[in-house]
């Protein structure tokens, strides 16, 4: 018989920011990847005396590292009885989804992250500083940079941000820097130099059937995330207010604001919805080390509740 490597990946139980944890199996070929288990205990999401938990695989794509019939399998953790585990935040994520699937949701998500050389961002000099940030590199800072992922609706969209942070990881322990060295790290610190830098985010863009459709519906989106913004920033990632300074495209954390073409707004319509008339937004709070699911999850309640 034939068989093929999964490599399931899920989210672990640290706090305050979760963080990504795999091992892989051995799969007859033609078969999916099963419901597996794993010790929780390690991983911050069982007592030792109590300690399995379940991987439900919910997204797999082909393993671009080990090619041929490999894959990559994301997963939900339960508990033994099917029921979600506490840190299951793609559960709620999925239930709000459904609940309203009428409004034909899409999300467009902006991963920030930053390159590493041990303790320092990857091409920064040994001693001090490069220069003022700005000029022709990826995202404002040097050693930053961004990718982007969607349109696709909730859970979908979570689904394969957290493989393709996996993914960053993963190939970065690859990468050639010189001196016979290997490996770098990415990092999704929000604010990864204090000082005058920008900060690392994960812009998400939304949209509705209506929003599509109307102008109005996008201004009506921008007032329903208004009228819940603590909530937001309270679930958009650790430190935000590092990075949400009102300084360096950022609202400050303590306001909300809309604006047509306005980076430095909590929320911005771009330039062509207004021009056309319908589209989408961008809600530009979420920390670059959000948690997706929070995030989709909260925009969907929020927005599509205030339209319901």
């Amino acid at each position: 018989m034939d068989y093929y490597k999964a490599e399931y990946i899920w989210i672990d139980g640290s706090e305050p920011t979760s963080r990504l944890r795999s091992k892989g199996k051995v799969v007859p070929m033609g078969e999916e990847p099963p419901i597996w288990g794993f010790d929780g205990s390690s991983t911050n999401q069982a007592p030792g005396e109590n300690s399995d938990c379940v991987l439900r695989p919910v997204f797999t794509c082909p393993d671009p590292i080990r090619g041929g019939d490999n894959v990559l399998a994301m997963c939900e953790v339960l508990l033994p009885d099917m029921s979600a585990h506490p840190s299951n935040t793609r559960a709620a994520c999925a239930e709000a989804a459904e609940k309203y699937a009428d409004f034909d949701t899409w999300f467009g998500n902006e991963q920030e992250y930053t390159f590493f050389d041990g303790i320092k961002p990857l091409g920064w000099p040994d001693n001090g500083f490069p220069a003022p940030q700005g000029g022709i590199n990826g995202e404002v800072m040097p050693a930053q940079w961004e990718f982007q992922l969607g349109p696709l609706g909730a859970p979908e969209v979570a689904d394969q941000l957290w493989v393709a942070r996996w993914l960053l990881y993963r190939i970065g322990e690859d990468i050639p820097i010189g001196d016979g060295r290997i490996g770098i790290s990415a990092k999704l610190d929000p604010k990864p130099v204090q000082g005058d830098w920008n900060g690392a985010g994960a812009h998400a863009n939304f949209s509705t059937r209506q929003m599509r459709e109307d102008y109005d519906a996008c201004v009506a989106a921008a007032e329903a995330l208004k009228g819940n913004h603590d909530e937001h920033i309270a679930n958009y990632g650790h430190r935000i207010e590092e990075r949400l300074t009102g300084l360096h495209e950022t609202c400050s954390y303590r306001e909300f604001r809309y604006g047509v073409s306005d980076r430095g707004a909590s929320v911005r319509i771009p330039w062509q919805v207004h021009r056309d008339g319908k589209g989408y937004i961008e809600d530009r709070r979420p920390n670059a080390n959000c948690d997706p699911y929070k995030v989709t999850g909260l925009i969907l309640n929020t927005v599509c509740g205030a339209a319901s």
